[in-house]
């Protein structure tokens, strides 16, 4: 039965140490004083998601939704959108148009907000 032990202590050791380098991947969402503060870096925008929108089926891909989906949780900018989404500025700036016109974002001017260091 020692030997069993043994075995499965020095896998969990080498498992452990080998995926030790994946434990702290940038994939957590930034806090909110990040979001504005590069909101305020840029235009002092930030958009939150109010609601689920309805789209047409050619604007429901899976780089729109993964956005929406952020956007469900915390808000985010155009700058943050441009560089963790897959989608180019002029897709972003549609989106935001159509999200602003029929009323399922809150726009927040986060300008107003301190900028904490």
């Amino acid at each position: 039965m020692s030997a069993v032990t043994a075995t499965l202590a020095t896998w969990a050791r080498r498992t452990r140490s080998s995926f030790a380098p994946l434990a702290w991947l940038p994939s957590r969402p930034a806090p909110l004083r990040d979001a504005v503060a590069e909101a305020v870096a840029e235009n002092g925008l930030v958009y939150r998601l109010k609601r689920w929108p309805d789209l047409p089926s050619a604007a429901r891909t899976a780089d729109v939704l993964r956005l929406l989906s952020v956007m469900s949780h915390r808000p985010v900018n155009r700058r943050w959108m441009l560089s963790y989404s897959r989608l180019d500025a002029e897709h972003v700036d549609a989106l935001l148009r159509r999200l602003v016109d029929r009323g399922d974002v809150d726009v927040i001017d986060a300008s107003g907000f301190p900028v904490q260091a």
